[in-house]
């Protein structure tokens, strides 16, 4: 039996013989401190000849709580999906979190995972992990309940750096002051952005710095400004480097959505229609108004100076 990467909810699910080791959390962003429970999860599956598993969520359930306030998430179901694929994971579930889910009593968890996944062998959580309704459900409740219902639990500590848990919320908070490099130290991996080069007004080549235009949208917006990154596409699957402002052209045009707008240090394979990959590496300065099209000119010379100057070209 062929198993699907990727499956929405936990209705009418089929899965192969052997046990499913199931790492469950939100893991928005796949951070280092997912990673230590992802892991753990996977390495147990190989070492049973078993199934490893993800159950996350979609949307976030602060969506349902603090409809007014929701907490904007790092990355896309999809993206996520992959970058759990990529540690190994066997089939990630994406499960729509709703009034019914929230109102489930803390006991009845995991029977409501055990009838909807009957191979279900272990599950492994953070240690913060909260889950039932009014979040009553801790890890000392999940292992009670999984040491009577025959399942393993397994708790991995917060991994902290520089002294400081590593969370999402964290991550949130050093994006939009545009610090990308401690951001990058704390997800494992460059932030990523996903999107499509779209046409523009082409005024860039005009003053000598062309630009490829891509629309990107994310919930958790970085701050605006100008960054060093990696561009990637099929077109060239290894990253070429670039300078890249992200922001509303205030000098030009001042948009109502923020834009990407990188121009490649060195020969551009890219054109319009296709999906690239931008790697954010650093912050180089915010985006900011200028008088006119030569103050832009001049400060864009010192932009791609100072972005050459980090990748060392």
């Amino acid at each position: 039996m062929k198993l699907p990467a990727q499956i929405d909810g936990l209705e009418r699910v089929e899965l192969p013989a052997g046990p499913l080791h199931l790492a469950i959390g939100m893991f928005d962003g796949v951070h280092i401190g997912h990673r230590a429970v992802v892991e753990a999860a996977v390495h147990a599956a190989r070492a049973s000849g078993g199934i490893g598993g993800v159950l996350t969520f979609w949307p976030h359930p602060s969506t349902l709580f603090r409809p007014d306030k929701p907490t904007r998430l790092l990355q896309t179901p999809a993206l996520k999906a992959r970058q759990l694929i990529a540690l190994g994971v066997d089939v990630v579930f994406t499960q729509a979190f709703t009034l019914e889910l929230a109102a489930l009593p803390a006991e009845e968890f995991l029977p409501w995972l055990q009838r909807r996944l009957p191979t279900l062998a272990a599950v492994y959580v953070g240690e913060n992990f909260r889950f039932g309704q009014g979040r009553r459900g801790d890890v000392a409740l999940l292992v009670g309940e999984g040491r009577r219902l025959g399942l393993r639990v397994f708790s991995a500590p917060r991994v902290s750096l520089d002294g400081e848990p590593i969370s999402s919320t964290r991550i949130r908070e050093l994006l939009e002051a545009g610090d990308v490099a401690a951001a990058n130290a704390r997800l494992g991996y460059p932030y990523t952005a996903e999107g499509v080069v779209t046409p523009g007004k082409r005024l860039g080549r005009t003053i000598g710095f062309p630009t490829l235009n891509i629309a990107w949208a994310p919930e958790l917006r970085p701050r605006l400004g100008v960054y060093a990154v990696r561009v990637s596409g099929p077109r060239s699957p290894q990253p070429r480097p670039a300078v890249a402002n992200y922001g509303v052209r205030p000098t030009v045009e001042n948009v109502t959505e923020p834009r990407i707008e990188a121009h490649i240090l060195g020969e551009c394979p890219f054109g319009e229609g296709d999906a690239v990959t931008i790697e954010w590496l650093r912050f180089l300065r915010p985006e900011q108004k200028f008088s006119g099209l030569d103050e832009l000119r001049a400060q864009i010379a010192r932009d791609r100076a100072a972005a050459m100057a980090y990748f060392g070209v």
